[in-house]
């Protein structure tokens, strides 16, 4: 069997749709990239289905499901924390009146390590003033932030529960 989950092995059904799934969004990226001329599709299709294949046995197909609507709202939210934290900081480093109180935050993340807790800290870091920059002994992630005085692990913490949405998951699954 090529995984295993609670209920036994992945379906080839789940499998393929996966392989499709992941190859079409890689061949997409090289088509970005390579700038999508005639000659590069061949080539581009050949690396998208082996790095897909390599792919599901890295991290085969999981039983949770995007929710498209939560998504877009994650993205959209996403876009709108980036343009703010560049506002905010470009401002902070022309106004030295503003206020800076840098230090370092703990959150404790409910998720698990693992692929959903990784997306989870990249986003965080789009977040105004923070950066994740590693894990505590007792697994909590470290934040370094511009001002310790902001409500940072409530931030977090709705963004942790905004992805969970996205992902279709709840905490705990990884």
């Amino acid at each position: 069997t090529f995984s295993m989950t609670s209920t036994g092995a992945i379906s080839p059904a789940v499998l393929a749709r996966s392989l499709a799934a992941r190859a079409a969004a890689l061949l997409l990226l090289w088509i970005i990239v390579s700038g999508g001329g005639g000659a590069d599709i061949l080539p581009g299709l050949v690396a998208a289905l082996a790095a897909a294949a390599v792919s599901l046995r890295l991290l085969p197909p999981g039983t949770a499901r995007l929710r498209p609507v939560a998504l877009v709202g994650l993205v959209a939210r996403l876009l709108q924390q980036s343009l703010i934290a560049g506002v905010d900081i470009a401002r902070r480093a022309l106004d030295p009146q503003l206020p800076i109180n840098p230090g370092l935050v703990r959150y404790s993340v409910g998720l698990p390590p693992g692929p959903a807790r990784n997306t989870f800290t990249t986003l965080m870091s789009l977040i105004p003033g923070t950066v994740p920059i590693g894990v505590d002994p007792r697994d909590a992630l470290v934040i370094h932030c511009l001002n310790v005085r902001q409500p940072i692990a409530a931030q977090l913490a709705a963004e942790e529960a905004r992805l969970v949405r996205a992902m279709g998951q709840s905490l705990g699954d990884g």
